[in-house]
Parts: structure tokens; C-alpha cells; sequence
């Protein structure tokens, strides 16, 4: 048979596991609306996130060496 005590131990082993499973879960989808939120800022403005430095770099490299040749 088991004693009152087994039973208050495994509810709060429950207890305590069924805690930290809902807090990862809430982490997760904290994290996936982190992730939503970025992706449609990025679709509305794709040219503000990308440093300018990179593509503008490019074409002056380019039509420079175009003015040469």
C-alpha cells in the first residue's frame, strides 16, 4: 500500500514538472512571436536592415572599375 507521504511527493514531483514544462513552453512562444514580430518588420522593410555599407560599396566598386576599362 501506499503511505499519504508517496503520494504528496509524486504530486509535487508532478507538480513541479508540469511547472517547468509550461514555463519552456511560454519561453517558446515567447520566442516564436519574437521571431514572427522581426520576420514581418523585415517583409515591410527589407533595405532597413541590411547595413548600407554592403551595397553601396559594391556599386561604387563596380562603376568604378566600369570608368576604368
Amino acid at each position: 500500500m501506499k503511505s499519504s507521504c508517496d503520494l504528496e511527493e509524486n504530486s509535487a514531483f508532478t507538480s513541479g514538472t508540469q511547472r517547468a514544462a509550461f514555463v519552456f513552453v511560454l519561453i517558446l512562444f515567447i520566442f516564436l512571436g519574437l521571431l514572427i514580430v522581426r520576420c514581418f518588420r523585415i517583409l515591410l522593410d527589407p533595405y532597413r536592415s541590411m547595413p548600407s555599407s554592403t551595397w553601396t560599396d559594391y556599386m561604387e566598386k563596380d562603376t568604378f572599375d566600369y570608368r576604368i576599362s
